[in-house]
């Protein structure tokens, strides 16, 4: 009785996954979490007596599809000092990021149409895009960033609609790309008229080099209002993903459509969730919180990588990105991370392989480790344990 949509759309692998995190004793690097000894549960408790002290009749009536005013307010004035200037016009509250990749398809995508991403790229959003019958075109990384060549020669040839990317940090690969290539992303979209999708859920997790200007406000800068670039972040990452907030910045010419599609989905986010983001937000202490989890998460990374050089022996490689929360590694040629993960599971510790982070034809031999939840003997020990693992299938 299901739709062919439906029966073809896997589960997500992670997700999957996070029920082991659940278990005594499982180390999991797997689920792309936040750490949740980081959460602020005392500066969420302070902003929701504060709220709860007041009439508070209205936080539990139907809101605005856009978002509550005061939340867009807060989050335009809070992006403005990181360089992101984006009035509160322009934004859009949704259910996390996630809602936003699927509200932006619903929008642009149409059976036939091409939608370019990075290889391998966010899962979800790949379980999104496989509802819409888009077709996906991965683009490779080399030594010089994205395949820019090719996205240039399929816009001039026609067909492309959507470009899907995320800029700090990848997930999986950890992957930024430069101000350069973010540049000539902005002035392709513009010259071939092909909708880009910024996702930046982790751009605030910054752990060392300088910040790179949102392929967004590139765009902002050399056409003004009238360019093609869509950005959305989240409040999952840096203040708390139970929440489910995310929001939206959309050019004037692609706002009542969005709005439109949102009111037909789910009619408006929560309006008492929206109502402790923005109050969160305004009491001052989301600045404080980001600063504390990139020294945290920065140390959890630096834990992983340490364990990786002592006790992996050499047949384990990795990246080691500037921020995120996820190190893209890889196992010799011909081992398949999948098997690995199933002799993992007998040691109590698991992760994800990379495979299920590509449209088609996987690195088999990849696969991505967490380390946002970690600590210095969890990470020493959760490497031991897939080393012991990783013997057996040798």
């Amino acid at each position: 009785m299901l739709s062919k949509k439906s029966a073809g759309i896997k589960s997500s692998a992670v997700r999957e996954l996070l029920k082991f995190s659940k278990i005594p004793g499982v180390i999991s690097l797997a689920g792309g979490i936040p750490a949740t000894d980081l959460i602020d549960v005392e500066g969420i408790d302070t902003v929701l007596k504060d709220i709860l002290s007041r009439e508070h009749r209205g936080l539990f009536q139907y809101s605005v599809t856009e978002g509550e005013e005061h939340l867009r307010e807060q989050l335009s004035r809070w992006n403005s000092g990181h360089n992101l200037n984006v009035d509160a016009e322009s934004i859009i509250i949704t259910n996390g990021s996630q809602q936003a990749i699927d509200l932006l398809s619903r929008v642009f995508l149409e059976k036939g149409d091409k939608v370019f991403v990075e290889r391998p790229t966010y899962l979800a959003a790949l379980q999104i895009f496989g509802y819409t019958d888009a077709t996906v075109v991965e683009l490779e990384y080399d030594s010089e960033g994205i395949e820019l060549n090719l996205l240039e020669k399929e816009m001039a040839a026609g067909g492309v609609k959507m470009v899907y990317l995320t800029p700090n940090f990848a997930n999986p690969t950890g992957n930024t790309i430069s101000y350069e290539q973010r540049v000539k992303i902005a002035k392709l979209s513009q010259q071939y008229q092909v909708v880009i999708i910024e996702d930046d859920p982790y751009g605030h997790l910054r752990f060392s080099g300088d910040p790179v200007p949102s392929i967004f406000s590139v765009a902002q800068s050399l056409f003004g209002k009238n360019h093609n670039v869509c950005y959305m972040s989240s409040f999952s990452k840096i203040f708390s993903p139970g929440l489910r907030l995310g929001w939206l910045a959309v050019p004037e010419h692609f706002h009542m459509a969005t709005v439109v599609a949102k009111q037909a989905l789910d009619l408006h986010t929560s309006t008492l969730n929206q109502s402790i983001a923005a109050h969160y937000i305004e009491s001052g202490r989301i600045n404080e919180r980001v600063e504390i989890l990139k020294a945290t998460y920065k140390d959890r990374r630096d834990y992983l990588i340490g364990s990786l050089h002592e006790y992996s022996g050499g047949d384990i490689t990795w990246n080691t990105p500037d921020g995120g929360m996820f190190l893209w590694c890889h196992l010799a040629e011909g081992i398949d991370a999948s098997q690995l993960l199933q002799e993992c599971i007998k040691e109590n510790v698991v992760f994800v392989p990379g495979e299920v982070f590509f449209a088609r034809d996987p690195q088999k031999n990849s696969l991505r480790l967490s380390y946002s939840m970690l600590t210095a003997e969890t990470a020493r020990e959760a490497v031991i344990r897939i080393s012991r693992a990783l013997k057996k299938i040798k």
